[in-house]
């Protein structure tokens, strides 16, 4: 390469001498001085007009100075209210005009009319300018045709001692004046451009001289020229290197281009179209003198790149320069390369979107989009029915349901979505899925076993153009999932083993994904039962509330949530929301230990403040158990909120544990949240708890939630506070109706957490279905209580009951009255059942005891339970109420 280096530099030097005009260096001489002279021209232009521009404002400056020292001179505003102001005036201005060496000083009134003028007979007169601008009191320049002249002039306003404007004088220059200083040092400036243009013609003389001397006798043209010769030469020799002339002869082909081409020995100095052997494309490409990159070009049994870029990069017609290198190895290198790059970029595209989500359907889908159509045209994916139910595989099997099917387009003729297939045993895929290997049809018109599945149906997918498949079956941990199907009908190629290698590493992938999917499946599907058994089936009967309740588990997996409606004495219903900390089978087991225990102390009838003590008692205990025993998480705690509304009084008492408030829904529509104590949540041992009470107006609605309603990653708790409020808001809506527009409107599409919402409308039990007395504190009004209880039942229509409710208040009077203290009190309440309350003073409870037969007394409690379906004791603030049930006939 060195002496094809060597060769072309003496050639191109030796043409470019004999080429060489005699007179170029004079030319270049002329042009540099020529260049040089308009620099100078240009310069002295340039400070010409610098010095005019300097001097006109020089000008307006001084106008402006001196207009403004006379308009503030002492005494000026004075002497413009003297009868003949000019008498003062005109000679205080030319005496100033000529110090300070303007050309006039005009002083003037607020009309413009003059006061002073270097020419006498101008005074009076009104002034030539603009004055309106100076009149709003600013200073103003400007360039006029007046009585001396072109003028540069300035405007300033005088003030009166209250800042109003009571004159104005104007100061200024003629032209003439101004542009008389630069003509002055017009010859200063011409001077000093006449010596740079010799300096600078001499040292460009210099210049030449020596750069002549040094490039022997080669001007800076011909150097350009060798220099783009030899540099494109450099930049582009590969293996061969061809350089052409403009005229299209070949002057220089080394010995590499000579083979590639097979080109004579004495090929350089002819015309490239005269070469004998040289392909005709690649002659025509020489010729065609434009630019080419990596172009192919067939020599025989070779495949030359071709590279060709003109040798000027200006664009004169001095010929071109070609790199060739033979690229017939290289490209089929390059074909494997990137068969292999993409199978590369596939299996990454598959480890990425396989398998990102834990569902058995989502990950076939995900395997069947992956594939298409960087492998396949079309793919489908069946799966065994148990798979899909989360439960193990029994065998092989024959019978697949179709899960998956993706394709370049949607009128294929395959087996639909859902369809359950039974393959036959010649098919390619009941094969591998009884050998658990890919079985690879190159041809599908004539894979017989296949065209025996269905054949019309075959013969339609044949006739569609599907014309390879690859079947291979869905292996994990040895036991068969399924089997995925890559059908080709637009790649003219069949599948080949290389095909068979990337979809089992593809279908390998996606096994394992669906296996853990179905595992996860199973495991999700164990919790939610077994959380869907610990919470409510039906909602009891009860007449204070109308309830609605919604129940959405966790997409990722169970959660310790929960809700209850439970019945109580006295018509009134406790209302119970939750919330255990953490997810899985131990938060599911551990919520329906608390649910029961809050039906346990509810039986107890306790206030919501006491019932939350107990339950924070309990969770102790638990987190304490598991740790001990060195079994489950420890630290279980837990959330709940406790409620109990009164139908008879409308009245609501509501205690909290570290759980979000309830939203109330007034008649009017209205939402707001009460404010409730917030107590600690359950679990942490030591604060007391509180209870608020509540008056509610009948048809208000209470909604209890939990925390995975309002609360999501993409949002504040205040924010979905608001979204619930909003939701909330507005009359007319039942409970079942407010479900569905707070799950529409808060719930996420797929949530985190669990959800229990419940929404209850109050009712009320009106004064027709109480009744209540005041009982005198002697026993002698048990016999009054009777009679009035008597004539209640009369008018409810229940006189059936007279004879075992009388036996009951006689016991429960008589004992309030012997046992207790007053106040005592009666109440009756038509409910679903029939309830006696007899409330006293005292905190004593009685016992239900079994007398003996030698026993005078003991055996009332005995009776009222006998006559009664339930009876029990809650106490109050006041003392204590026993109360009793009774059954309505039948209607």
């Amino acid at each position: 390469m060195v002496d094809v280096l060597d060769r072309s530099r003496g050639a191109s030097a030796q043409s470019l001498r004999d080429k060489r005009p005699r007179s170029a260096a004079g030319q270049v001489f002329i042009l540099q001085a020529v260049v040089v002279v308009l620099l100078v021209i240009g310069a002295v232009l340039a400070l010409v007009l610098e010095s005019r521009q300097d001097a006109e404002t020089e000008a307006r400056n001084r106008s402006v100075a001196v207009a403004q020292t006379f308009a503030n001179s002492p005494g000026l505003g004075a002497v413009l209210k003297l009868p003949v102001p000019s008498s003062v005036l005109q000679p205080l201005t030319e005496e100033a005009r000529q110090k300070a060496g303007v050309d006039f000083i005009v002083v003037m009134n607020t009309q413009g009319i003059r006061y002073t003028h270097p020419l006498p007979d101008r005074i009076g007169q009104r002034f030539v300018g603009t004055i309106g601008p100076s009149l709003a009191g600013r200073v103003y320049t400007e360039s006029v045709n007046g009585p001396l002249g072109h003028e540069v002039q300035a405007v300033v306003p005088v003030f009166g001692p209250d800042r109003s404007v009571v004159g104005l004088v104007s100061a200024g220059l003629k032209v003439k004046s101004v542009t008389t200083t630069v003509d002055r040092q017009l010859p200063v400036i011409l001077g000093a451009g006449a010596g740079a243009l010799a300096l600078s013609t001499t040292g460009t003389a210099l210049v030449t001289r020596r750069l002549r001397r040094q490039t022997h006798g080669l001007g800076p043209a011909e150097m350009t020229r060798m220099y783009e010769h030899h540099d494109a030469v450099l930049h582009a020799v590969r293996e061969g290197v061809v350089i052409v002339g403009h005229d299209g002869r070949l002057l220089l082909a080394n010995d590499e281009a000579k083979k590639l081409l097979n080109l004579p020995a004495d090929a350089e100095g002819q015309h490239v179209s005269a070469l004998a052997g040289l392909d005709g494309a690649t002659a025509g490409l020489l010729l065609s003198g434009r630019v080419a990159t990596d172009e192919v070009h067939p020599a025989g049994e070779r495949l030359l790149a071709v590279n060709q870029r003109p040798t000027d990069r200006h664009g004169s017609a001095m010929g071109t320069v070609a790199t060739i290198r033979d690229s017939t190895e290289l490209r089929a290198l390059a074909g494997k390369a990137e068969v292999a790059r993409k199978r590369l970029s596939l299996l990454y595209e598959a480890g990425l979107g396989i398998g990102a989500t834990l569902d058995v359907v989502r990950t076939a889908e995900d395997l069947a989009r992956v594939a298409v159509p960087g492998f396949a045209d079309f793919v489908t994916v069946d799966l065994a029915d148990a798979v899909l139910r989360g439960d193990e595989p029994t065998g092989a099997g024959a019978d697949m349901r179709r899960t998956a099917v993706h394709g370049i387009r949607d009128d294929h003729p395959l087996y639909p979505l859902g369809k359950l297939i039974a393959f036959i045993p010649s098919t390619p895929q009941a094969r591998g899925l009884d050998s658990g290997r890919s079985q690879v049809v190159a041809d599908l018109s004539q894979a017989h076993g296949w065209l025996a599945q269905d054949p019309p149906l075959t013969r339609q997918i044949v006739e569609y153009g599907i014309h390879s498949l690859i079947a291979t079956p869905l292996l994990a941990r040895g036991v068969v999932l399924g089997v995925a199907n890559f059908w080709r009908s637009e790649k003219p190629e069949p599948f080949d083993d290389e095909d068979r290698a990337l979809a089992e590493e593809l279908v390998a992938r996606a096994a394992v994904s669906i296996d853990n999917a179905r595992r996860y499946t199973r495991e999700h599907t164990m919790a939610v039962t077994l959380q869907r058994s610990l919470l409510p089936r039906a909602l009891p009967e009860q007449s204070g509330l109308e309830v609605a309740y919604r129940y959405l588990p966790a997409q990722s997996g169970v959660s310790g949530d929960w809700f209850d409606v439970i019945p109580l004495p006295g018509s009134r219903v406790a209302l119970v929301v939750g919330d255990v900390v953490g997810h899985g089978l131990h938060a599911a087991a551990t919520m329906g230990r608390l649910r029961t225990a809050v039906h346990n102390f509810s039986s107890l009838d306790l206030p919501p403040d006491e019932l939350l003590g107990h339950l924070d008692d309990l969770v102790n205990r638990i987190d304490q158990e598991e740790t001990d025993s060195g079994v489950g998480t420890g630290l279980t705690g837990a959330t709940c909120l406790y409620a109990i509304y009164d139908p008879v009084t409308r009245r609501c008492d509501m205690a909290r544990a570290g759980h979000p408030p309830p939203a109330l829904v007034r008649p009017d529509g209205s939402v707001d949240f009460p404010d409730l104590p917030a107590g600690p949540p359950l679990g942490l041992g030591g604060m007391p708890f509180e209870t608020a009470e509540l008056r509610l107006d009948e048809g208000t609605q209470i909604v209890l939630y939990t925390d995975g309603l309002i609360e999501d990653r993409t949002r504040d708790l205040d924010v979905g506070m608001e979204l619930l409020r909003a939701a909330l808001t507005g009359p007319g809506r039942d409970p079942e109706e407010h479900c569905r527009a707070v799950l529409e409107a808060l719930l996420p599409a797929s949530p985190q957490d669990d959800v229990a919402l419940l929404v209850a409308r109050t009712r009320t039990l009106g004064p027709d279905r109480v009744a209540e007395w005041d009982v005198a504190f002697d026993p002698a009004a048990v016999a009054e209580m009777r009679s009035a209880a008597a004539a209640k039942l009369a008018q409810w229509g229940l006189s059936e009951l007279e004879f075992a409710l009388e036996l009951v208040l006689s016991e429960l009077i008589t004992n309030a009255i012997r046992y207790g203290s007053p106040p005592v009190r009666l109440r009756l309440v038509r409910d679903r059942s029939l309830i006696c309350e007899v409330s006293d003073g005292s905190n004593t409870s009685p016992h239900l005891r079994y007398a003996a037969t030698t026993d005078e007394g003991g055996r009332g409690l005995f009776l009222v339970a006998q006559l009664s379906e339930r009876w029990g004791t809650r106490y109050t603030p006041q003392g204590k109420i026993i109360w009793a049930e009774q059954a309505l006939p039948p209607s």
